[in-house]
């Protein structure tokens, strides 16, 4: 059984899908960051219940894309972590919700 490409999802609008965002923990920093001026580790921790190790891990990614800043600093003697999102990610981000947003709606008019 062959399986086809829909043709909503051969045009030009999807060649540059950003597959780095396409994941749950990094589409949820990201997200986080939209709506928040900055989000603490131990905060986006919670928020997006994964453990440290799994955390550290993709907010590293983002920030090697440029898409988060990344400050560490101390309060008192224990280590803080700091994130931003930068305008590259910020935009980044919304081009992905509009490659998202246009498939949902091709997707819909198909049914």
């Amino acid at each position: 059984m062959a399986v086809s490409i829909p043709e909503y999802l051969a045009g030009d609008e999807f060649a540059d899908f950003d597959r780095l965002i396409n994941e749950r923990v990094r589409l949820g920093i990201l997200s986080v960051l939209a709506v928040n001026s900055s989000a603490s580790f131990s905060e986006l921790k919670g928020i997006l219940d994964t453990t440290d190790g799994n955390l550290s891990t993709h907010a590293r990614r983002l920030e090697d894309a440029g898409l988060v800043d990344c400050r560490k600093t101390f309060k008192g003697r224990k280590p803080h972590t700091e994130y931003h999102l930068t305008a590259k990610g910020r935009s980044s981000l919304e081009r992905y919700l509009t490659q998202m947003e246009t498939l949902i709606a091709a997707m819909r008019n198909e049914q």
